[in-house]
C-alpha cells in the first residue's frame, strides 16, 4: 500500500508539472498578439497624445521656444540699468550666471524692457543688480512652466527707495507631463486586459473552448492524459520517472525579471527617456530614474555569479576551467564595449586618438572578473552538509566567504584613502565636487577630484568621456568619465552585494521567508549606512549619492533599493506565482543582445525616425517608448524561438 501511494504521489507531481508547464506555453502565446496590440497603441494613442498636449498652445511656436524653456520678459521703471543674472536651486553652492542688462527708463512711467529665454527644469532664483555699483536690488525665486510667458516688473514702491520686483504670468504654461500620463495609462489598460485575459483564459470552460475551435489535436490529448477523458483508464508507468531535480538548480524568474526591469528601463532612458530631466542622469549630487538602473543590472549580475559558478561547480567542473570562462566572458564584454559601442562613433571612424577606453560593458566585464574569481576562490562543491542548527548559521552565508568579504573590504579601503587623501593638483584633498560655477566657482578644474585626476592620468583627456552630465547645470568644461578607474572599485562592492543575495538563495533554498527574511535585513543595513554617510540629505553628509563617482553612499543606497525589490519581484513571481515576469523576462533572458542591439541599432527605424516637431516631449516620449516596446517584442520573439546570445 505505501508503495503504491508513493508511486500515485510521484505520478500526481508529474502530471502537476506538466499541467503548469502547459498552461505557462499556452499563455506565452497569447503573448505574441498582446504584445503587437501593445506596438499598435504605443504608435498611434502616443501621438494623439502628443496633439493633445499641444492644442490651443500654437502662439508658443511663434516665440521659437524649445523644450523646457519658458519666455521672460523683464521691465525696467528704475532710473538706473538692471543686470539680471540667475542661478538654478538644484546648483549646489553656484555662482550667478548673467543673463543680460535691462536699461534704465527713458522717463518714470515708461519702462524699458527686454526678452529672455529662461529654463524650465528646476526652480531658478533671479537676482537683480544696479549698475554700476552693483547695488543687489531684488532676488527673485520663481519655478517657470514650459511655454509659459512671463513678465519681471523692476520698479520703485512710492517713489521709495524700496525697489520691488514681482513676476506676472501673461501666458499660462502647457503640461508637459500628459503625454507621460497618458502613456502610463495606455500601458496600464494593457496590462489590465492581459491579467482579465489570462484569468479569463484559466477557467476550464473558456479555456477548453478556445482549444476545441482551435482544432489542436496535440493540445487535446495532453489535456486528455493529464485530466483523465471520460470511459478511459490510465494506466501508471513509473519506472522511468525521475525525481526532480535540486531546487537550487532551478532557474528563479525573479532574477530575469529583475534583470529585465532593469534593461527595460535603461534602454528607455539611454533613448533619451522623452527627453524629461527625471530621466535624464543627475548633474552631480542626487537621484533620477536613469541612475538606478545600471547598479541594479551590476547587482543582479553578481547574483546570477553566485547562482551559475555554484551550477557548475556541482556539475564537477573544474575551478580552472571555471576560471577560463570567466577571463574569456570578460575579455568579450570589453572588447565589445569598446570597439562595438563606443560613443565616439559620433565622431566619426574611430581612432586611436580618441577612443573612449571606459564604458558600461567595460565596467561590467571589470566587476564580472573580479567578483567571480572572488567567488570561485570561497565557493564549495556542496551544500548539503552544512549544518542548520548551529549558533553561527544565522550569518553562515558571510562567514563562509570571508576570505572574499576581506578583499572587498580592502578594496574600499583603498577607495576611501585614493578619494580623501590622494593629493590632486590645484584641488583641495578629499574634493568630491562638480568644480565649473560649483562651490563659487573656486575650483573650476577640478570636477570629481581624485576620480577624475586618476582617469585624465592614466588613461588621458582624450580617452574619456567627454559631455558629462555635470555640464547642464553646473557649467564644467573638464572631461569626465562615470564609468572610470576609481569608480570601478564600488562597481565590484555592488556586485559582491549582489553575489550575497545569490549566497542567501542558496544557503536558504526553498526557505521563502529565510531568504525574504535575509533580503529585507541587508536593505535596512545598507539603508542605515547610506542615511549616517549622507546625513539624509543630498549635499551635506560626508560622502553624497553621486553616480558620477559612484560614491560609497550611491552604492549603499543602490543595493538597498535592490534588496527591497527583489524581494517584492521574488515574492510575487517565484512564491506566490501572481505574475509571470512578463513582459521584463524576456529582456532578462537576453540582457546581451538586448542592450547591445539597442546601442548598435539607435539611429535606425523603427528605433527612430524624424519627428515632425524636436521639440516636443509627447513626440520623443512616443519615439522612446516605441523603441523600447520594440526590444521587447524582439526578446519575446526570440525567447519563444529559443534564441539566447550567451557569451
Amino acid at each position: 500500500m505505501a508503495k503504491g501511494r508513493r508511486k500515485n504521489n510521484r505520478h500526481s507531481v508529474a502530471v502537476k508539472k506538466q499541467t503548469e508547464q502547459t498552461e505557462n506555453t499556452q499563455a506565452d502565446e497569447y503573448m505574441f498578439p498582446l504584445a503587437a496590440v501593445a506596438l499598435v497603441v504605443g504608435v498611434f494613442a502616443a501621438p494623439l497624445a502628443a496633439e493633445m498636449s499641444t492644442l490651443g498652445f500654437s502662439h508658443h511656436k511663434q516665440r521659437a521656444l524649445k523644450m523646457d524653456e519658458a519666455h521672460l520678459t523683464v521691465n525696467n521703471d528704475l532710473s538706473t540699468d538692471v543686470v539680471v543674472s540667475w542661478t538654478s536651486q538644484h546648483c549646489y553652492q553656484c555662482l550667478y550666471q548673467q543673463l543680460g542688462v535691462v536699461p534704465a527708463a527713458p522717463s518714470p512711467g515708461k519702462p524699458n524692457s527686454v526678452d529672455f529665454v529662461v529654463s524650465t527644469q528646476h526652480e531658478i532664483t533671479l537676482q537683480l543688480n544696479s549698475t554700476p555699483d552693483t547695488l543687489e536690488l531684488c532676488m527673485v525665486p520663481f519655478h517657470f512652466g514650459e511655454h509659459g510667458n512671463y513678465s519681471l516688473w523692476v520698479k520703485n514702491i512710492n517713489d521709495s527707495s524700496v525697489v520691488d520686483c514681482s513676476v506676472v504670468t501673461k501666458v499660462e504654461p502647457i503640461n508637459s507631463y500628459i503625454p507621460i500620463l497618458v502613456a502610463f495609462a495606455v500601458f496600464a489598460g494593457l496590462a489590465i486586459l492581459f491579467v482579465t485575459g489570462r484569468t479569463l483564459f484559466g477557467l476550464n470552460i473558456v479555456r477548453n473552448f478556445l482549444l476545441r475551435i482551435g482544432g489542436s489535436m496535440e493540445t487535446e490529448r495532453l489535456i486528455n492524459s493529464e485530466l483523465g477523458s471520460p470511459g478511459r483508464t490510465v494506466t501508471l508507468i513509473t519506472d522511468n520517472i525521475l525525481p526532480p531535480p535540486p531546487s537550487a538548480s532551478k532557474r528563479l524568474r525573479s532574477l530575469d525579471t529583475f534583470r529585465g526591469i532593469s534593461l527595460v528601463i535603461m534602454v528607455f532612458v539611454n533613448y533619451g527617456g522623452g527627453r524629461y530631466w527625471f530621466f535624464r542622469h543627475e548633474s552631480w549630487n542626487g537621484l533620477t530614474v536613469a541612475d538606478l538602473v545600471f547598479p541594479w543590472f551590476v547587482f543582479i549580475m553578481g547574483t546570477s555569479i553566485a547562482l551559475s559558478i555554484n551550477s557548475l561547480l556541482r556539475a564537477r567542473s573544474t575551478r580552472f576551467s571555471v576560471l577560463r570562462k570567466v577571463v574569456w566572458r570578460s575579455v568579450q564584454l570589453f572588447a565589445i564595449g569598446v570597439f562595438i559601442i563606443n560613443p565616439n562613433y559620433c565622431q566619426g571612424p574611430l581612432s586611436w586618438d580618441n577612443l573612449r577606453i571606459p564604458g558600461v560593458l567595460q565596467r561590467l566585464a571589470w566587476s564580472y572578473l573580479i567578483v567571480a574569481c572572488l567567488d570561485l576562490m570561497v565557493a564549495r562543491d556542496n551544500l548539503d552538509i552544512l549544518p542548520t542548527d548551529a549558533w553561527w548559521s544565522p550569518v553562515i552565508d558571510i562567514l563562509l566567504s570571508w576570505p572574499a568579504w576581506l578583499c572587498v573590504l580592502l578594496l574600499e579601503i583603498l577607495w576611501l584613502y585614493l578619494t580623501f587623501q590622494l593629493p590632486v593638483p590645484d584641488c583641495p584633498t578629499g574634493y568630491l565636487g562638480p568644480g565649473g560655477i560649483g562651490d563659487m566657482g573656486l575650483y573650476p578644474n577640478c570636477t570629481g577630484g581624485a576620480a577624475g585626476f586618476i582617469d585624465r592620468w592614466l588613461l588621458g583627456e582624450n580617452h574619456i568621456y567627454q559631455t558629462p552630465s555635470s555640464r547642464v547645470i553646473y557649467a564644467t568644461h573638464v572631461p569626465f568619465d562615470p564609468e572610470g578607474v576609481l569608480g570601478s572599485i564600488n562597481s565590484i562592492l555592488m556586485a559582491f552585494l549582489g553575489l550575497q543575495a545569490g549566497k542567501i538563495i542558496l544557503h536558504y533554498r526553498d526557505l521563502h521567508t529565510s531568504i525574504i527574511s535575509r533580503f529585507l535585513m541587508w536593505g535596512f543595513v545598507l539603508g542605515a549606512i547610506s542615511a549616517l554617510l549622507t546625513k539624509c540629505s543630498t549635499d551635506q553628509g560626508f560622502i553624497p549619492v553621486n553616480k558620477n563617482l559612484w560614491s560609497l553612499s550611491y552604492v549603499t543606497t543602490l543595493a538597498c533599493f535592490a534588496f527591497v525589490l527583489l524581494v517584492l519581484v521574488y515574492y510575487t513571481v517565484d512564491v506566490k506565482k501572481w505574475w509571470s515576469g512578463a513582459p521584463f523576462y524576456y529582456p532578462g533572458m537576453n540582457s546581451i543582445l538586448v542592450y547591445v542591439g539597442h546601442e548598435v541599432l539607435e539611429e535606425y527605424f523603427p528605433f527612430r525616425w524624424h519627428m515632425a516637431n524636436s521639440q516636443s516631449h509627447a513626440e520623443h516620449l512616443t519615439q522612446n517608448l516605441v523603441a523600447t516596446s520594440c526590444w521587447v517584442f524582439i526578446s519575446y520573439v526570440l525567447y519563444r524561438k529559443k534564441v539566447f546570445w550567451k557569451i
